[in-house]
């Protein structure tokens, strides 16, 4: 059977719109800036955490404050009202969002590990977030293909949540495309999480390196990551890792300022932190932790008969604090 020539165009347009709306790259960003706002359309009522320009249009950042899901889309498809910050954790302060956001808070006295570090605890299974730091070595895709492998019949797409810094992003177009192709096929559910654009360490104690470092601008640290990360057709999250897992409780209340969900880890691999039901486990993809690379390969082994009886799964970290702050 042979299609018709206008048939075949509009197929063509269907995919072709089709594939730029799920992945858009926006590469004329202008006027980015954390702007809070109420967005309802029909019966949706989201938040706006930032607002923008590209292409002569004014564009949103949306968070769904129940699901945690975000978004890009057109202002003008809203009715907005602009709202401060403390304005949205009153007016949602029973939704998950607000919910997520004061639990991080409660643990922001902490140096090390502030934030959401437990999902999901009557669950079976575990939260995966991997790490990419700033590296010269190529990615260890070896992660990522065994996650698809060990699942692709349990779950598909396996969730799992990347948190991704600028300068990795610049030096690594061939991996994150390679990354995003999993997505577009479906293998993999990947939320993106805001690791800062230049990720800085240095030879001082915690309490000086980092984010703590003297004269670190988090706008850059934050807003040119979230940037990057959507020239890069990347949707940014709600969430934030801090580099090293340092902060200090002005870094952590400022973190928050943005809108962000500090998460954490009760189970970094490589430091020899055992999972548990719900734990949120970290590994570092980049190249420079074979240690965490390797015994996240030996517990997938040594669950296999667990996995493929629904024993121990993984899990969305968006649905997993929505379902524990319903």
């Amino acid at each position: 059977m042979t299609l018709s020539k206008s048939l075949r165009l509009i197929i063509f347009s269907l995919c072709f719109f089709g594939v730029k709306a799920f992945a858009q790259n926006f590469d004329d960003i202008k006027r980015y800036k954390v702007n809070f706002a109420t967005a309802a359309r029909a019966n949706e009522k989201l938040i706006a955490v930032r607002s923008f320009t590209a292409n002569n249009q004014k564009y949103l950042l949306l968070v769904n404050p129940e699901t945690l899901d975000t978004k890009v889309d057109l202002a003008s498809n809203y009715h907005t009202s602009s709202l401060q910050f403390q304005n949205v954790l009153a007016i949602f302060k029973n939704t998950a969002y607000v919910k997520s956001i004061e639990a991080a808070a409660a643990k922001d006295l902490q140096l090390q590990n502030a934030g959401i570090d437990h999902a999901i605890p009557n669950e079976k299974g575990i939260t995966l977030t991997i790490d990419l730091c700033p590296s010269h070595k190529a990615l260890d895709r070896i992660i990522f293909q065994s996650v698809f492998d060990e699942f692709k019949k349990i779950e598909q797409p396996a969730p799992l949540a990347i948190s991704v810094s600028g300068k990795w992003m610049l030096k690594h177009q061939d991996d994150l495309n390679w990354l995003k192709s999993l997505v577009e096929k479906k293998e993999l559910n990947i939320t993106w999480i805001n690791h800062t654009y230049n990720h800085e360490v240095n030879k001082l104690p915690l309490a000086e390196n980092f984010l703590l470092a003297p004269g670190t601008n988090l706008d850059v640290e934050v807003l040119e990551n979230e940037k990057l990360m959507l020239k890069n057709g990347l949707t940014p999250s709600v969430f934030f890792r801090f580099p090293g897992l340092v902060s200090d409780k002005t870094v952590v209340e400022k973190i928050e300022a943005y809108g962000l969900i500090p998460v954490g880890s009760d189970a970094w691999l490589a430091k020899g932190q055992q999972p548990n039901a719900g734990s949120i486990v970290l590994i570092h993809g980049n190249g420079n932790e074979e240690i965490g690379v390797k015994d996240f390969i030996q517990l997938l082994k040594t669950r296999q008969a667990d996995v493929k009886s629904k024993q121990w799964l993984l899990f969305d970290l968006r649905e997993g604090l929505e379902k524990e702050f319903e």
